[in-house]
């Protein structure tokens, strides 16, 4: 298997970060994505899935980063039956997960895109978050080209797909490769699934985000740009962990 990553790039962008940020820090953030996974776990357990209302949808939308003020875009056009039947599938059905992740995605159809993608993707891995990888908008958007990954990857890895379910598997492959430099580069505990690797990559796209603001915005609208800690915990939806209440 070639090597889709940048070392050079990890490298940089891990000395940027834990300039800013410390590995205490980065330990907590990932001590509170386990907690986050924790919820989904329970929430979303094989023997209750079936059984979920609307409010517990509202509760698992908020959760996610994309839908957290959509949910409307979400219940107003899928009826809860067949969200419910469909998160099942997703989670628990038969086939190869990249294959339930093209069907979840084609059987939202009417819901905006990247909202698709972002449910499936945290849906998979925060209730799995030893067997399935994460894909959001901030790690891969396939309409901007844009994305944390876009800038960790090495110009011969192309992370663009024709399908849905390609797209899933190339970033599970440049993911599975940031993870493997994590535990040298100090950021990735082997013990603790893909959370430190998620960490990392947040606070890139956050990084990111800051060059891209500093070149286009003004001065006075920089100032109010939330930290890094802040900014990844956001995009990370662990900014207000006492919502991951469940009774």
């Amino acid at each position: 298997m070639s090597q889709p990553v940048d070392s050079g790039s990890i490298k940089e962008f891990t000395k940027e970060i834990f300039s800013k940020i410390s590995i205490e820090t980065v330990e907590a953030m990932t001590a509170d994505l386990q907690r986050k996974s924790d919820a989904f776990g329970r929430l979303l357990a094989s023997d209750r899935v079936d059984a979920l209302g609307e409010e517990q949808f509202k509760k698992l939308l908020k959760w996610i980063f994309s839908t957290r003020r959509h949910s409307d875009k979400v219940l107003g056009v899928v009826p809860i039956e067949k969200l419910r039947d469909e998160v099942a599938a997703l989670l628990y059905g038969e086939g190869h997960v990249h294959d339930r992740f093209q069907h979840f995605y084609d059987a939202l159809d009417g819901i905006p895109e990247q909202l698709r993608i972002d449910m499936a993707g945290e849906l998979l891995h925060f209730t799995f978050p030893t067997q399935h990888w994460l894909w959001s908008r901030w790690l891969w958007d396939r309409k901007n080209k844009t994305g944390a990954l876009r800038l960790l990857i090495t110009d011969d890895f192309e992370l663009e797909a024709d399908s849905i379910a390609e797209s899933y598997l190339k970033v599970g492959k440049a993911t599975l490769f940031v993870y493997k430099m994590g535990e040298a580069a100090g950021y990735q505990d082997s013990e603790k699934s893909l959370f430190g690797t998620v960490v990392f990559m947040s606070a890139v796209y956050v990084i990111y985000t800051y060059t891209v603001l500093r070149m286009r915005m003004t001065q006075e609208f920089n100032k109010v740009v939330p930290g890094l800690e802040e900014f990844s915990r956001r995009i990370l939806g662990i900014h207000r962990m006492e919502e991951y209440q469940i009774d």
